[in-house]
């Protein structure tokens, strides 16, 4: 089933003529303004559309925590996507920018928002030029701005441009950095649904979560709702890389076997070798195991029975030559880099763990140092 990524397959696809001529770009604007707000909100809450760039929160239920006819309030697009080897919300703002708008405007227009971001990392050259004319395309075809479509409705949407830091993909520490301060993650509650960027109600989604809305919008959440498996429902685009034939963005229905994703679609590991692990929701996911294959892309059962997580959506494979204390060492050294210092234990421990490791991955190990990583973990 096709939602997000084969929309992106056009060579100029990110420009306005192109989305409209081949992919209906802004067609669903008409039906979402035909619909008061909160059944855009019901419906996708009958979806079960998961937030898709970390903990899997339901989308419907955050927005309808928005407290009621408090004024002005805000949507936050998190397109920061800092975390090693994640690379899909990069592909959907540089190959159908106005798929994220048009998921834009009807996610702003379903919780009363006039004003929207895009928080963007500041490495995303080519996306922020595509997704900055995109946005200025939009204006100009009278998509964004007053009374779009000759609908009633307002929004005014910006490109904010990060500075790269990892900690700025936290939705708290990211809301910070729009503001103009240090990304530094804020304490909850408050929660951003109560008091996010300049203190007021605030939605922050992920760019593939948005760039979805659309098309439950145009069929209906019973139509996404039927893809699926449990409560992980309709389809989510995973980046899969390492050891694999064919590297690259995959878009899935959820219940997919890790088996299918890794061995079928992306050939498996090559040159004849055996996985030795891979990790399969970004870097902070706990590693599996060969073992684990056949288990289903279901987030709550990924979290529930295997003790891990899809998280960002990033699956990265390992085959049997590479050296599993060398891959928690760099991992761990990019975790100390990117520590925002704030609390202590990542703060101190992080970047003692990342010291031990290196010793022991380079044969410098001692009997006490388990211990030692106990205390700091």
């Amino acid at each position: 089933m096709v939602t997000n990524f084969l929309r992106t397959r056009t060579e100029d696809s990110w420009t306005i003529d192109s989305a409209i001529r081949y992919n209906d770009a802004y067609s669903t604007l008409s039906r979402g303004f035909s619909m008061e707000p909160e059944e855009i909100v019901e419906q996708v809450t009958t979806s079960g559309l998961r937030g898709k760039g970390g903990a899997g929160f339901g989308a419907g239920q955050k927005w309808s925590f928005l407290p009621k006819e408090v004024f002005p309030r805000y949507l936050v697009v998190n397109g920061d996507e800092g975390e090693p080897s994640t690379f899909k919300d990069r592909m959907l703002i540089e190959g159908d920018p106005h798929q994220l708008i048009e998921g834009i405007i009807l996610t702003a227009y379903a919780i009363r928002a006039n004003q929207a971001f895009v928080y963007l990392r500041g490495e995303f050259a080519l996306g922020a030029e595509r997704l900055g004319q995109a946005i200025a395309d939009a204006y100009d075809r009278g998509f964004l701005g007053r009374n779009i479509v000759g609908s009633g409705f307002n929004l005014d949407l910006v490109l904010h441009r990060g500075a790269g830091c990892y900690i700025a993909g936290d939705e708290t520490g990211l809301l910070s950095s729009l503001e103009g301060e240090r990304a530094m993650p804020r304490i909850k509650p408050p929660f951003p649904a109560a008091q996010g960027v300049y203190a007021a109600p605030t939605v922050v989604n992920n760019v593939e979560t948005i760039s979805t809305v659309p098309h439950i919008v145009r069929n209906g959440g019973e139509w996404f709702a039927a893809m699926g498996v449990n409560r992980s429902k309709g389809t989510r685009i995973f980046s899969v890389s390492g050891h694999v034939a064919r590297p690259g963005n995959y878009e899935v229905e959820l219940g997919m076997s890790f088996r299918e994703l890794i061995e079928g679609l992306a050939g498996g590991v090559p040159n004849g070798r055996a996985m030795k692990f891979f990790i399969p929701g970004g870097a902070s996911s706990p590693w599996l195991l060969p073992e684990h294959l056949d288990a289903p892309l279901d987030m709550d059962y990924v979290q529930g029975e295997l003790k891990s997580m899809l998280g960002s959506g990033a699956i990265m494979v390992f085959d049997e030559t590479v050296d599993p204390l060398l891959v928690a060492w760099r991992l761990l050294k990019f975790f100390a880099h990117e520590s925002c210092g704030k609390c202590t234990p990542c703060r101190e421990g992080s970047g003692w763990l990342a010291k031990v490791l290196y010793r022991m991955a380079h044969g410098l190990g001692r009997p006490e140092d388990l211990d030692l990583m106990l205390d700091f973990g």
